[in-house]
């Protein structure tokens, strides 16, 4: 029986865009000439962005563990379609890999929404220890019944507000205010907490929204800010860090089912190495990004968390009654030393 939380991956709408990419997607995954295994990536960052650099690093590292049997070949800036797009491309087999936040992969394998819970973790070093522990390694899998299968998360940083006419001092400060939001249940319905409008806007159509006033404003972490150049339209950065939300690496179980054991070890190892590098990559961007922000004029505010905290605690009461079983999961997350 299929989960009512799948898009339809087999719609017309999806159709369209796969005959426009078939001469650049042939096969998700195949054997090229000398026999080299080669998967194809999609992704919707630039090339600039600690992501992109890390799948860099992994496909070097692929390449050498396998001794050349094996490659990775990258398309970014959303040359093959929108973070959606690309999942459900992986669901029938035609993309090998992508990047995609957890929050959009609760659509997919729903468990996996408490990784988007506002201020779920209480420091880095706890996000850390769940994320490699047990609880992690389960919801990587999650969506595997989904033919989505997790080889590791990413660094994506703390997400907090940033807006075109004014900061972001306290919730409050959100009424009447439309920010978008990744097509996730759980940040439209934090921001509905915090008081504001949630508007569901792809990134890569952000800027423009921005510019065109569809949006007053968006949330994400400093790097995204900064490489996206929406700094360019909104000049308030309220640095509140509602949500410590990873990306995920994943790769379509079609096409895992068809590597051999040698090829999965060789590309696991890849992914966890990458996603080690990524960590470094990204508290370098971090800082980096702060800084060039300031410069660009950015008026970067850092709020009292409290209030936010308090805001959106009615989530976690009403996943209580309505979902005990991802409550029990949270729990053990909160309560995890």
């Amino acid at each position: 029986m299929r989960s009512k939380y799948l898009f339809k991956a087999f719609s017309i709408k999806l159709y369209l865009p796969l005959l426009c990419l078939g001469s650049i997607i042939l096969l998700s995954t195949c054997k090229g000439p000398g026999g080299v295994r080669v998967i194809k990536l999609g992704h919707g960052l630039g090339v600039t962005h600690p992501v992109h650099e890390a799948m860099e690093y992994m496909a070097e590292v692929l390449a050498e563990k396998s001794g050349g049997e094996m490659e990775i070949k990258i398309y970014p800036n959303q040359q093959l379609g929108t973070e959606r797009e690309l999942v459900e491309l992986l669901q029938i087999g035609s993309l090998g890999m992508t990047k995609v936040s957890s929050a959009a992969m609760e659509n997919f394998a729903p468990k996996i929404q408490v990784l988007s819970m506002p201020y779920l973790f209480k420091d880095d070093e706890h996000r850390d220890r769940i994320l490699k522990g047990e609880i992690g390694k389960e919801l990587l899998l999650e969506g595997e019944k989904f033919w989505l299968r997790g080889l590791c998360y990413y660094d994506a940083g703390k997400r907090s507000f940033y807006t075109k006419n004014k900061p972001i001092s306290e919730p409050q400060d959100l009424r009447g205010m439309k920010m978008r939001v990744m097509e996730s249940n759980t940040a439209i319905n934090m921001i509905k907490a915090f008081g504001g409008s949630p508007t569901p806007v792809s990134y890569g159509e952000l800027y423009t929204a921005l510019q065109q006033g569809i949006v007053d404003g968006a949330e994400n972490n400093p790097p995204s800010l900064f490489t996206s150049k929406h700094y360019e339209v909104c000049k308030h950065y309220t640095i509140n860090e509602h949500s410590a939300v990873p990306d995920m690496v994943i790769i379509s179980t079609k096409v895992w089912n068809l590597l051999s054991e040698q090829e999965r070890v060789w590309l696991q190892e890849a992914a966890d190495e990458s996603a080690n590098y990524q960590y470094k990559l990204w508290a370098e961007s971090v800082e980096y990004s702060l800084s060039e922000l300031q410069k660009a004029g950015v008026e970067i505010t850092y709020p009292e968390q409290d209030a936010f905290r308090t805001a959106v605690e009615s989530m976690y009461d009403q996943l209580q009654t309505t979902d005990p079983e991802m409550f029990e999961i949270i729990e053990k997350i909160r309560n995890q030393e």
